[in-house]
């Protein structure tokens, strides 16, 4: 009990007193995550309002696929990407792999459903009743989309928060597409199974308490979005 209560204090001390090799993988870690995010926004919102206030031919197959690769598995994501970048891969040539790139890449592919079907899902309990407003008003199809996703604002950014808190709480992916090269692709979660291991429970500790700072600050912002919902 007590070296584990001298691993806390020193893992706190290490947090208070800005050690540089924590807030290096700390900054790694935010720089990917909101990369990754952004990424999967630009892609996810937009794709998500188009299919979810509209009907066409293969609706329900698409919405099918999107919703099993919202549960897709962290690990298969990562051997998709490394297969394709491996160098006896399509895009081995880039020599894109163990490095920030590949990691942004595999969580894209992790969190881009993720905001797509919530997108969906949000869009549809609003989609009619929108649409029949907009019509009576005479609002062409561009103005009736920049209106719905005003009208589902809050569940959209509840989506991207729900994104980034999978994208900084995954571990498989960026670990095999990674490395986990110390100074180089050496993340926060990659950072507390290494420094577990290693016996080095003062490092884990301090990344682990950042971790949950920050997984305490997406809930806590999701929770007032879904307030005022």
């Amino acid at each position: 009990m007590e070296d584990i209560l001298k691993s806390f204090i020193n893992a706190w001390n290490l947090v208070v007193f800005f050690d540089p090799k924590v807030y290096r993988i700390i900054a790694l870690t935010l720089v990917v995550t909101i990369l990754s995010t952004g990424i999967s926004a630009l892609a996810g919102v937009p794709f998500g309002i188009r299919v979810g206030s509209r009907d066409f031919r293969g609706k329900r197959l698409l919405l099918r696929i999107i919703f099993t690769f919202m549960g897709l598995p962290p690990v298969v994501a990562g051997l998709v990407v490394y297969l394709f970048l491996s160098r006896k891969g399509p895009l081995g040539g880039l020599q894109l792999l163990f490095t920030p790139t590949a990691m942004v890449i595999a969580q894209v592919l992790i969190v881009l459903p993720i905001i797509t079907g919530l997108t969906i899902s949000a869009v549809k309990l609003k989609s009619a009743a929108v649409q029949e407003t907009c019509k009576g008003l005479g609002l062409g199809t561009k103005k009736t989309l920049v209106l719905l996703f005003y009208e589902c604002r809050y569940p959209i950014v509840s989506a991207l928060l729900a994104g980034y808190g999978r994208a900084i709480a995954e571990v498989g992916a960026v670990m095999l597409v990674g490395g986990n090269i110390e100074s180089s692709t050496r993340v926060m979660t990659t950072a507390i199974v290494l420094e577990t291991g290693k016996g080095n429970y003062d490092m884990a500790l301090a990344l682990g308490i950042i971790l949950l700072c920050i997984s305490f600050l997406i809930n806590w912002i999701v929770q007032r979005f879904q307030e005022d919902i």
